[in-house]
């Protein structure tokens, strides 16, 4: 008989180090901006700056950490870069005790923290398998999928009280204690991880990645998956320039009432987690990849629909969110279950380097492209584009095997 979960002590000390660390990147995410405006008054080409290179080194990083991931133990990898985050981390409030904090330090750890944290998905991802069972993929997953959606409603709201009681440089220190405590519960950690399967050396730096594409081109099931994410993470990406400016000067949305609706779309995240081994239990595991990635993706068109002025654009806005974040995350669970399960272990971390890559490089694009349609054609009109895309995309799995799959392969 196949052991609960909520009695697998590997596993939940898996679930609480992920638990812990996306907290932590949460409080990251707000902690690096906010000490860069508070201790050192940064300009806003600065702060873009940060943000870039929160980002992009992650990405170039990804063309060959998948690679890694496949030739090496994964456990020393996730407890290696949850170490290194504590580090790097723990130079900001030291730097800032000592008078020493300069804007060159907070780009150096954006970028280094923003690299570590890729490698770490992508470790996690390829790990997972090797803690529980193949039947019990989904439900890990899902549980994985819930504390994501509960770091993202309750992580902003703690960094800001955080921010309050310690300043921005030292509530940091709490931030380094969650990547430290990630570390510890992976350590306890008992189920030997089975030895990495031999795989070849990479004759030149970009040889994993053609690999991965090759592997999830070459699996029927996964492969429309590929081409959905470039597409539809392409028009997405329109929404990340546009969406405050959006809110604010088109609709008319105080910044207290813009974050109450960003709040719901956590909610609704964390709801989409739980339904998602429902509605594959009741669909199929691909009708409901399909039907919920398409819920989510016609939720887009609510957004250029919004009306001007507080109550009626806020309201369309948190239909929006509640159905696009909920349907969305509701959807990638079984997907990403169905990649850790078709896939071989020396596969998965290159792989899932392809979907981090893919997204992430489609993000940058997207994003200078919405914003330079905007300002030929309007926000309104760009976010059209975009929500269309973004319906088109999601379309592209109907025409693929997915449409019958009922339980994941053998």
């Amino acid at each position: 008989m196949t052991q609960s979960l909520w009695r697998h002590s590997d596993f939940l000390k898996l679930w609480a180090a992920q638990a812990v660390s996306a907290f932590g990147a949460r409080i990251t995410r707000e902690g690096l901006p906010m000490a860069a405006i508070l201790t050192l008054d940064a300009r806003p080409a600065q702060l873009g700056l940060l943000a870039a290179l929160s980002m992009g080194p992650g990405v170039i990083l990804g063309l060959f950490a998948g690679g890694w991931a496949d030739r090496n133990y994964r456990r020393p990898i996730l407890i290696g870069t949850d170490l290194l985050r504590v580090l790097l981390l723990l130079s900001i409030p030291i730097a800032a005790w000592m008078h020493w904090l300069t804007m060159p330090q907070l780009y150096l750890v954006a970028a280094a923290v923003g690299a570590a944290s890729l490698m770490f998905a992508i470790a996690d991802h390829a790990y997972l398998p090797s803690v529980i069972p193949r039947d019990q993929l989904m439900e890990g997953n899902a549980k994985l999928g819930v504390t994501e959606s509960v770091a993202e409603i309750g992580g902003p709201a703690l960094a800001g009280v955080l921010f309050n009681l310690l300043t921005a440089p030292f509530a940091l220190l709490v931030n380094a204690a969650t990547y430290l405590a990630s570390a510890v519960l992976l350590l306890g950690i008992r189920k030997p991880e089975a030895a990495p399967e031999p795989v070849a050396r990479a004759e030149h730096p970009f040889e994993d990645l053609v690999f991965g594409v090759s592997a999830i081109w070459g699996q029927p099931l996964v492969r429309p998956l590929l081409v959905m994410t470039v597409v539809q993470t392409l028009f997405m990406s329109f929404f990340a320039g546009l969406y405050l400016l959006f809110a604010i000067q088109t609709l008319g949305l105080s910044t207290a009432l813009l974050g109450l609706v960003i709040a719901v779309g956590g909610i609704g995240a964390l709801l989409g987690a739980i339904i998602a081994p429902l509605a594959v239990r009741w669909l199929g595991l691909g009708p409901a990849i399909i039907g919920l990635g398409l819920i989510a993706a016609t939720s887009a068109l609510l957004i250029p629909l919004a009306p001007v002025g507080m109550v009626g654009g806020a309201a369309v806005l948190i239909i929006g969110q509640l159905l696009g974040d909920g349907f969305g995350v509701a959807s990638m669970i079984p997907a990403g279950t169905l990649r850790q399960s078709v896939f071989p272990p020396a596969q998965l971390g290159r792989t899932g380097a392809v979907f981090h890559v893919a997204r992430g490089g489609m993000s940058v694009i997207g994003a200078l492209v919405g914003g330079a349609a905007a300002q030929v054609f309007g926000i309104r009109e760009t976010m059209w584009v975009a929500a269309i895309g973004m319906v088109v995309a999601a379309l592209i799995p109907i025409f693929s095997p997915l449409r019958t799959l009922r339980e994941l392969p053998d």
